[in-house]
């Protein structure tokens, strides 16, 4: 077997380079394929929650344009968190030999985190909690907005400071492993997939706690002086 310098040994293309996987196969769909599928879906989704979000659905209070868009966030959460690593969740043990749609998405990015294809505990662990309980709250979320329920921004803070938690854990675990599993420094499978699309689950839950600790803030300053006043 080959070095993790050497050559990409026959059978699968991923890193390290000494893994046996002999259960793979390759895709027979491109990456150009796989990735207009996922962003072609996310974008119907992020259409369709802009449009939505704007006719002030439940209330007769429009939301803001930057409301609407972390509506839209969440829109899309809710089919990452539950349908994509859903399917990672549920199917991990088949994923190297399937074809479906689904499965060549993840043999495909695993090109960026080949933990997705030797299933590692951590990562097993993280997207079936995730699945479980970041996709169904991200659809509440959704339609707490569009509802104007009372309890939004506590789902907005709860929601947010998961994802935020994860993926710290994600990249870290992963750095304390030395940056193995992908072949590091690669444009595309380290920058795009392990670092850009992963970062997105950083820096936007970040902005949105800052976000809903403010609206609670606010809103419990509120009470705290309405109850003050009752008492003068």
């Amino acid at each position: 077997m080959a070095s993790q310098t050497g050559r990409v040994p026959a059978g699968h293309p991923y890193w390290p380079r000494s893994l046996s996987l002999p259960s793979y196969v390759a895709n027979d769909l491109s990456m150009k394929e796989i990735l207009l599928s996922l962003f072609s879906v996310s974008g119907v989704i992020l259409l369709s929650t802009w449009v939505i979000s704007g006719r002030g659905v439940g209330t007769s209070t429009k939301l803001s344009h930057g409301r609407r868009l972390a509506v839209c966030w969440f829109a899309v959460c809710t089919f990452i968190h539950g349908v994509i690593e859903g399917w990672f969740a549920l199917y991990y043990p088949e994923i190297l030999g399937d074809q479906s749609l689904y499965s060549q998405l993840w043999k495909e990015y695993g090109k960026g985190d080949s933990r997705y294809m030797i299933a590692d505990n951590f990562t097993v662990c993280m997207e079936t909690v995730t699945a479980l309980f970041w996709g169904p709250f991200s659809l509440w979320a959704v339609l707490a907005f569009l509802y104007n329920k009372p309890y939004r921004f506590v789902l907005q803070l709860i929601i947010s400071v998961g994802q935020l938690y994860g993926d710290v854990l994600y990249f870290y675990t992963e750095h304390r492993d030395g940056y193995i599993h992908s072949e590091f420094g690669h444009p595309i499978y380290f920058w795009f997939y392990f670092v850009f699309m992963n970062g997105l689950w950083i820096v936007i839950p970040l902005i949105l706690i800052v976000d809903a600790c403010i609206q609670i803030s606010t809103a419990q300053a509120m009470s705290d002086k309405a109850t003050k006043n009752k008492k003068d």
